[in-house]
């Protein structure tokens, strides 16, 4: 099984009862100490094993963040944010036990500033609350990573998802964010101007910390118009590897679509039977181009004359927006359909990202992989900017299935470090993959792990995530 060390061993758990009968004492109802509660809160969408807190505060403002947290590390109790709970590599897992703070109640939008193109949120508030509150704005916010993710998540994993290759990752478009430092302080890391050459960027170090570095209370977010007309489609192809070719053709031509998505043939099967549709069972591309209604026309024309050069077929797209909506939620259920396969498994999701010229090179070789090894894992990306996702269907019972996935997961992360990519390009690194680090990043690991300790010298963040060895605790 894909675990970490500290996700295997035997961890003595230390005693924070008076840190618990701290926090009884200032939030009462508000801290929960019931075992299912606390499972619930140390769910993971994974095979990872649950490690649940030993208390759970729903939290309603920032002022009841920072007390929580000058409470934990008065006593060096370790603190873990939650929101959703749709991470996937044991982010919101306790090994240390601790406090976990819920802040699915956080969930006010602050400010919308419609001249500016920004909005202010509180850390609660999903992707998909935040575009209704907008539906009359004429502005959205792109960021899609397929769950109905928090904005406090999504900036904690630096999420990404299908719009990325148009409009940018989580880095690109928060623009400030308010942060409890691991003393219990209340700090702004900038502003709502777009630019700023003033001091560190103290934003983008958060964004991606994954909860080690201080939790986020508040977003400022940009914003984008809603383009005057989209156009969204599909297109088959005989191999994967002709339809990467096709998406790193369109790429390097600078064509300026909006979100261009590969689903292989076992995906698309499973999709057909969750969603009810009649897809030609084959590596698929589905597109969608923004605009202009003449841009829009264009953009399709250029696209369908570069896929004919990669044996591309089919290819058919239209403006009417049901079925644009049905076709991505087709996409955006592709975890559900693909579990449906075989429902008695576990499902595995990983991820890996590249760059753009090894994309063919390395999702063949991976789907290659998987045939070999006679396990099912359909294969999805947002291969526009070079990521791809992996869902390995395991029986966990199985010691060589568990041992057969492991092994394909560890060759997709090797296989992608070295062509210069990432083992992961948008669900991060948690628990699951904190033995790549070292070959990712080498010498800059002990740098991050300096960064962390200087920022919070007692490790109570969410401790035993990102590195390869955990932080002591405790000492």
């Amino acid at each position: 099984m894909q675990e970490n060390d500290s996700n295997k061993a035997t961890v003595v758990q230390p005693d924070y009862s008076a840190a618990i009968a701290a926090l009884k004492a200032r939030f009462a109802k508000q801290l929960s100490t019931n075992a299912t509660i606390r499972e619930q809160h140390g769910h993971t969408m994974t095979w990872l094993t649950n490690q649940p807190p030993d208390a759970v505060l729903t939290a309603y403002d920032k002022h009841e963040v920072a007390a929580a947290v000058a409470i934990c590390n008065k006593h060096k109790m370790p603190v873990i944010a939650f929101g959703i709970g749709s991470s996937l590599e044991g982010q919101l897992n306790a090994p240390y036990g601790g406090l976990c703070i819920d802040m699915h109640a956080m969930d006010a939008i602050l400010q919308v500033h419609n001249e500016d193109l920004t909005v202010t949120v509180q850390p609660g508030v999903t992707r998909e609350q935040l575009n209704h509150y907008l539906r009359d704005t004429g502005l959205f916010f792109p960021i899609d990573p397929g769950a109905n993710a928090s904005i406090g998540g999504m900036v904690a994993t630096r999420a990404s998802g299908t719009n990325a290759v148009r409009y940018g990752t989580m880095k690109d478009v928060v623009l400030a964010l308010e942060v409890v430092t691991a003393s219990g302080e209340i700090i702004r890391t900038g502003t709502r101007a777009k630019k700023s050459a003033a001091g560190y960027d103290l934003t983008r170090l958060m964004i991606g910390s994954e909860g080690t570095l201080g939790i986020v209370t508040e977003v400022t977010l940009k914003l984008f118009g809603i383009s005057e007309c989209i156009g969204s489609g599909l297109c088959h192809f005989p191999s994967i590897e002709e339809a990467c070719q096709a998406v790193m053709l369109t790429i390097q031509m600078c064509l300026p679509i909006a979100r261009i998505e590969l689903l292989d043939s076992l995906q698309v099967k499973a999709c057909n039977r969750y969603a009810n549709l009649d897809l030609l069972e084959t590596p698929t591309l589905f597109v969608e181009f923004h605009g202009t209604e003449a841009s829009v026309r264009e953009q399709a024309e250029s696209f369908n004359e570069i896929i004919r050069e990669f044996n591309g077929t089919d290819f058919v797209w239209d403006t009417n927006e049901a079925e644009r909506k049905r076709l991505w939620q087709a996409r955006h259920n592709a975890y559900h359909a693909s579990s449906a396969l075989r429902p008695e498994a576990s499902a595995l999701s990983t991820d890996a990202c590249v760059p753009i010229s090894g994309l063919a090179e390395c999702v063949s070789a991976t789907a290659k992989d998987i045939e070999e090894s006679g396990m099912l894992g359909p294969i999805v990306g947002h291969v526009g900017d070079g990521n791809f996702h992996v869902l390995l269907l395991v029986d966990t019972d199985n010691p060589e299935e568990v041992a057969t996935a492991d092994a394909i997961i560890s060759r997709l992360a090797v296989r992608a470090i070295e062509m210069d990519g990432t083992c992961t390009g948008e669900h991060g690194i948690g628990q699951g993959k904190q033995k790549y680090m070292a070959q990712e990043h080498g010498n800059a690991v002990a740098m991050m792990q300096a960064i962390k300790a200087a920022l919070d010298p007692n490790n109570i963040l969410n401790p035993g995530k990102i590195w390869p060895q955990p932080l002591s605790i405790n000492d």
